[in-house]
């Protein structure tokens, strides 16, 4: 009944035309997928639509230079899912001879796929039987049954996946799972749920005790940590600033950045070293915060012009002059953008 109930939802409101759902392949669901891990559909699809004209093809992915695909990402956030993407494109090309996956136990070997990811690109590529779990289907499951507690605790997810498992039918798989994802993300939404056209609303246990905003429980919260760094903004006498490439782990890993250091402290001290910068005392340029999942980052810019332009700065880093008014294909996180577009209005 579960599943009927939700597949014949799917044939009269479920989004049949999104871009990954045109010329359906494993690769372009899977792109797809990785796309749309913590980010809307709205967002998603004009990245998608550059993302899949630049590289139509796995091998094209593969063969890409990592700042390109990075460059690419610029704006989507969780940098981590580009690095993974192109990482599991060139494993593919090499090990698998440029056959891509076609299982759920191949499939989640792979960097940056877990059970759910694997399941969705098995299912919806190939119609074959697969459970997913994302956000969009943990909520929907947990009003349904008002499964307790965050669903990030092993006991709750487990839960989840039992159901899941449970009214995945054998039968028209890939759109009980699309179905799934599109009744999370248009109607059984976090904030507004709107159970008069939900197919569940009948058989919701959330709906019938009116607990709908209670489910799925949240997060226990916790103080999230504030960490602070400096930057040096360092422009040349051909209006040119100076970027470094972060380490490919961490924050903005393999992205193009300003140098940071620790504090004001420690960047005016690297100024003071150099004879080409200690002529000019430093500006502060902009003060901005920048939250990640798991902690805030406050960023001083500090700002110095240099009329010369010295070909080796600093020792040991990767670093490149970038032009703000050229197109580039290097990565950018969202606030070293913000700050290059300060720099060129206001300075």
């Amino acid at each position: 009944m579960f599943s009927a109930l939700v597949v014949g939802w799917f044939d009269q409101h479920g989004r049949k035309d999104l871009p990954w759902q045109k010329n359906t392949t494993p690769y372009r669901v899977w792109v797809s997928e990785i796309m749309l891990q913590q980010t809307q559909v709205a967002t998603v699809i004009p990245y998608y639509q550059r993302f899949m004209k630049t590289f139509p093809s796995l091998k094209k992915l593969a063969h890409a230079d990592i700042d390109q695909v990075l460059h690419l990402w610029t704006g989507l956030g969780y940098y981590a899912r580009a690095r993974n993407l192109h990482k599991t494109a060139v494993l593919i090309d090499t090990q698998f001879r440029g056959r891509f996956p076609t299982t759920v136990t191949e499939l989640i070997d792979l960097p940056g796929i877990g059970q759910s990811t694997a399941g969705a690109i098995v299912s919806l590529s190939k119609g074959d039987w697969a459970p997913i779990l994302d956000g969009n289907v943990k909520r929907v499951l947990a009003r349904v049954h008002c499964i307790e507690g965050w669903y990030g605790h092993r006991k709750t997810a487990d839960q989840l996946w039992a159901l899941s498992h449970c009214y995945t039918p054998k039968m028209r798989t890939a759109a009980f799972n699309q179905a799934m994802m599109d009744l999370g993300a248009t109607v059984c939404t976090r904030g507004k749920p709107n159970c008069t056209q939900c197919p569940l609303s009948a058989v919701c246990l959330a709906h019938q005790t009116q607990q709908e905003t209670q489910f799925p429980q949240p997060k226990p919260k916790k103080t999230i940590p504030i960490k602070s760094v400096s930057m040096l903004v360092l422009r040349n006498s051909q209006q040119e600033l100076l970027l470094e490439q972060r380490p490919p782990m961490g924050i903005w890993g393999g992205l193009w950045s300003f140098p940071e250091f620790k504090d004001h402290s420690a960047l005016q001290a690297y100024c003071q070293q150099s004879p080409i910068l200690k002529q000019n005392k430093v500006k502060l340029l902009a003060k901005l915060r920048h939250t990640f999942s798991h902690y805030h980052l406050e960023i001083e810019a500090w700002y110095l012009d240099t009329v010369k332009k010295p070909n080796k700065i600093m020792e040991d880093r990767q670093l490149t002059w970038y032009n703000p008014k050229q197109p580039s294909t290097l990565g950018l996180p969202s606030p070293i953008q913000k700050l290059i577009k300060k720099t060129t209005e206001e300075i």
